[in-house]
């Protein structure tokens, strides 16, 4: 079994989930690139290894409780732990000619299944695997679109940006973010929701403003967390936001 951290980084084919997992590579871990299929884990591993990293892909579908149960099962069988647990992947469905109270109800399903209900069915099978860990980690990735105050406050930097169940979704994965900060807060687990920050991706888009090395520092930043590191937090780069 392995001694050195082990990280899993979920949706690490592309964008923020693969810049994250390099930046963690580069500390000296070893990265679990989660991709959904095959191709796309192995791809993104070999790019990290052609840096000399050490990176294995795994895969892993947050949509498909099977593939999350093997994803788990091979951890455990390979490393015997895990130290950190990025929860990078998700979706952002938007209609932008309907008003919110058009969005359509499959919109909301497909949004929720995977940003929400994913994450949680795969942090409850990786959980047993965290607590093995001296100091596991656990980062949600939410959005600064997922602050209630934010969106309520006139005037605030996201009051006019309204993609409604994709900002649902980030509100629920913060209030779950706490919930389970609370229930592990006697353990060395800590959990962390991460801002990213507006980031020049393919969910990004055009007007971005970060590039994507910035994007994945919060992620890192909470992922090695210290022993007196913040604990159900919503950060952005060491700042927190209003729920």
């Amino acid at each position: 079994m392995s001694t050195k951290k082990i990280a899993l980084i979920t949706g690490a084919n592309k964008g923020i989930g693969l810049e994250t997992a390099r930046q963690l590579a580069r500390l000296g871990i070893t990265v679990l690139a989660g991709a959904r299929d095959e191709v796309k884990a192995s791809a993104a591993a070999a790019e990290l290894r052609k840096e000399g990293l050490d990176a294995h892909g795994i895969v892993i579908d947050v949509n498909d409780e099977e593939s999350i149960q093997k994803a788990a099962a091979r951890i455990e069988r390979e490393y015997g732990h895990l130290d950190i647990l990025v929860n990078n992947a998700g979706v952002m469905l938007d209609d932008r000619e309907k008003k919110p109270s058009e969005q359509s109800i499959d919109l909301w399903r497909k949004t929720f299944e995977t940003n929400l209900f994913g994450l949680v069915a795969t942090t409850q099978a990786l959980l047993p695997l965290l607590r093995k860990s001296a100091a596991g980690r656990i980062v949600n990735l939410s959005s600064i679109l997922g602050s209630i105050t934010l969106h309520s406050t006139p005037g605030s930097p996201i009051y006019d940006s309204k993609i409604p169940a994709y900002d649902a979704s980030k509100s629920a994965v913060n209030s779950y973010t706490v919930h389970l900060a609370w229930e592990l807060k006697d353990t060395p687990i800590k959990v962390n929701a991460a801002h990213p920050g507006w980031v020049k991706t393919e969910m990004g888009g055009e007007g971005a403003q970060m590039e994507i090395e910035d994007g994945a520092k919060t992620s890192v930043a909470l992922a090695t967390l210290g022993p007196d590191g913040p604990n159900g937090g919503f950060l952005h780069m060491g700042e927190t936001l209003p729920w």
